[in-house]
């Protein structure tokens, strides 16, 4: 029936649907602990770390109870009460044995499916309190900077909407009239649409967006070529899905007026960490425990990041391996916010999102993206490496990324990722995105024992 409603039916039943549809789910999102929910997370900012810690360490110890006795899977795996008895879980292990992990019949629960850009979608079981306590975070978070439920929104996520009929009239996206939200499609931005994107912005005229950075940021980056300027003023762009790098939060600013607020947590229930007032990003405690491993699985400041999640008790996600790198700050480090939680340096997104060097190791998304600075023409780039001394760029560019622009990225890239790496660089048209609708600056395919370190010689 879904699919039918899409594919035939006009667009004001289209609508008309999609905003029924959206109410229900908000009623449901916002039922049961919802209230009570926004209440303690408000609340806890005020706490101090003694406090926090202590309801933290209670919630754990409620959460792995509950584990034990409902999942068949985890009755057989950790061997207490304690956090570091119970193993690593994979992403792999849920795919095989979500039967015996869940707590919860798939009929009572409600699933939540990952994109599936790591090569395999997962789906998970979540219970209405697990997803009324995530929407309390979320809602509480944004509604710091003046978001509430009701204000126009302007989204961006993976969801397919749009017909070829549509596009053809310049229409890319589709209204909930009721919670005032536009939801544009993210797999057709690219040049020959963009003044149906632009106009639809501009028609909707949004007080906050919500979505993927990539996709936001193409269409500014194009508006930007075209030297438009955007007539009205976002108050906010809050980005999901995506690791934020600053080129996001520099072009939000200079088109739209708006500035950028991070959260981090992922479609299978990570726990929460947000961006603060002050723009320093916090971990939620109250949401789950964070853990930082390194190559080893020991310990670390920075490294993969393991999560156990207090919203997650109809799939329990215990020492769950989420596929993401962080960087937490020094201990001694605090924020003027007034927030006690533990503050992180940064988020670099997919573990497998860097270009290896045999040179300097590891180089993240922060510093490739530097590379377009002081380079005219480049909208966006992607970088896909498949052996260790060898990189393939694909650019999608306007005429102005001419030769001297050509060499000068070169020589960024050179200069971040060493003298050792072979550079391909393709201009294309059209740089495609993932499955889900997201949009990777690195693709990167290496196995460990090919990541071999050779330092730089020195005389």
């Amino acid at each position: 029936m879904k699919n039918f409603v899409l594919r035939h039916a006009p667009i004001w039943m289209q609508n008309a649907a999609i905003s029924f549809y959206n109410w229900r789910q908000w009623r449901l999102r916002r039922a049961g602990v919802y209230k009570e929910r926004v209440r303690f997370f408000s609340e806890s900012a005020n706490w101090d770390r003694q406090r926090w810690g202590s309801v933290q360490e209670s919630m754990l110890h409620t959460f792995l109870r509950h584990a034990k006795n409902s999942s068949p899977w985890y009755s057989t795996h950790g061997s207490s009460s304690f956090l570091e008895d119970f193993p690593f879980l994979t992403k792999s292990d849920i795919i095989k044995n979500l039967k015996t992990i869940k707590t919860i019949p798939y009929k009572s629960g409600i699933a939540s499916y990952t994109g599936g850009t790591t090569g395999a979608s997962m789906k998970v079981l979540f219970t209405a309190q697990d997803m009324q306590t995530r929407f309390a975070m979320l809602d509480w978070f944004r509604s710091l900077y003046g978001w509430e439920l009701g204000k126009r929104t302007a989204w961006f996520s993976g969801k397919s909407l749009v017909r070829e009929r549509d596009i053809r009239q310049g229409i890319v996206w589709r209204d909930d009239w009721i919670t005032k939200t536009r939801f544009f499609s993210t797999f057709h931005i690219n040049e020959t649409n963009f003044d149906a994107y632009w106009q639809g912005l501009i028609e909707f005229d949004p007080e906050f967006i919500v979505g993927f950075p990539s996709s936001l940021i193409d269409i500014l980056q194009m508006a930007k070529t075209r030297g438009l300027s955007y007539p009205s003023r976002v108050k906010a762009f809050f980005p999901t899905a995506e690791t934020v790098l600053p080129l996001h939060r520099d072009l939000a600013r200079e088109i739209l007026g708006c500035s950028t607020h991070d959260q981090y947590a992922s479609s299978e229930g990570a726990p929460f960490i947000l961006e603060c007032p002050s723009g320093s990003l916090h971990a939620m405690p109250l949401s789950g425990v964070f853990e930082v491993v390194d190559d080893d699985m020991l310990p670390s400041r920075s490294g993969e990041l393991v999560v156990t999640s207090f919203s997650t008790y109809g799939t329990p996600l215990i020492r769950y391996r989420v596929g993401d790198a962080i960087t937490f700050a020094d201990a001694g480090v605090t924020c003027g916010c007034g927030w006690t939680f533990p503050l992180v340096e940064s988020i670099e997104g997919r573990s497998a999102d860097f270009v290896w060097s045999p040179e300097l190791g590891r180089i993240n998304l922060g510093n490739i993206s530097n590379c377009t600075k002081g380079v005219a023409g480049i909208i966006s780039f992607q970088i896909v490496q498949n052996a260790p001394d060898k990189i393939d760029v694909r650019v999608h560019a306007t005429s102005e990324f001419d030769e001297t622009n050509h060499r000068n990225f070169v020589e960024a890239l050179r200069l971040r990722t060493g003298s050792l790496m072979n550079i391909s660089v393709e201009v294309c048209d059209d740089l495609g995105r993932e499955k889900s609708g997201k949009f990777r600056i690195v693709k990167n395919s290496l196995t460990s024992d090919q990541m071999i370190w050779t330092p730089r010689r020195t005389v």
